[in-house]
């Protein structure tokens, strides 16, 4: 039995609620279970230099973690100088998923910005990071749509992650803290709403996993992102 009393291929209780910043183009407040992220999107009207002349938009993302997201307050990155080397990777993740599901000409040459606020951790947060900035960034291209300033919606597909690993021998989907500080293997996956995978993340944290292993974890998470698609096209319904 999972610490959670969750059956191995049961997701924790996910919740997307939109609309929940009041100044911003687009916006989610994400939980799974204990975890919760704040994702708003903001719509700039001039992209990159590097991309200026391209006719192409562009979406980027920063992540952070609040102070007292954790057992422990953290101290904010800001006053350390520069992002950690953690968050620059999530927000890098972030950025890339989305993209991956956008037709980026068909917002001009603009840049969104994705900002995924962690208000409590607990295990999950780059997975439900990518899941509600989905949601956020939908919004904003409805926002972008309802005045104009798009004629068509950019957005090719769902896309959402989820995390599974082997935790005392069993594949689980969807790890909390408990289960993600004593698992044997870690992997977050990143998979659109036809099934393409965008980016896959694993790591043996004792001992080595198989090919068959992986494809069981592959096989877990393609059924969590099928039920986190179909919340996210409710939220946004």
């Amino acid at each position: 039995m999972r610490p959670s009393k969750r059956a191995p291929d049961e997701l924790r209780k996910v919740t997307l609620e939109r609309g929940v910043a009041r100044y911003a183009e687009g916006s989610c407040l994400v939980t799974f279970g204990e975890t919760r992220v704040l994702c708003t999107a903001s719509l700039e009207e001039r992209g990159p230099s590097w991309l200026r002349g391209s006719g192409k938009g562009w979406i980027t993302a920063e992540y952070a973690m609040l102070p007292r997201a954790t057992h422990e307050r953290n101290r904010r990155e800001v006053n350390a100088g520069k992002p950690s080397g953690r968050t620059q990777e999530i927000q890098r993740l972030i950025g890339r998923s989305l993209r991956a599901v956008v037709n980026l000409p068909a917002i001009g040459e603009r840049q969104i910005v994705i900002d995924c606020d962690v208000l409590q951790a607990d295990g999950g947060t780059r997975t439900a990071s990518i899941t509600g900035a989905w949601v956020a960034l939908h919004e904003c291209f409805t926002w972008m749509r309802g005045r104009s300033i798009i004629s068509v919606d950019p957005m090719r597909d769902h896309v959402a992650a989820v995390s599974c690993g082997i935790h005392k021998g069993t594949p689980i989907l969807d790890l909390d803290y408990a289960e993600d500080s004593a698992a044997e293997t870690d992997a977050n996956f990143v998979i659109t709403g036809t099934g393409g995978i965008v980016e896959v993340q694993g790591t043996a944290e004792v001992t080595p996993f198989s090919e068959e292993e992986f494809l069981g974890l592959l096989r877990l998470a393609k059924s969590g992102v099928a039920q986190l698609v179909a919340l996210q096209k409710q939220a946004v319904g």
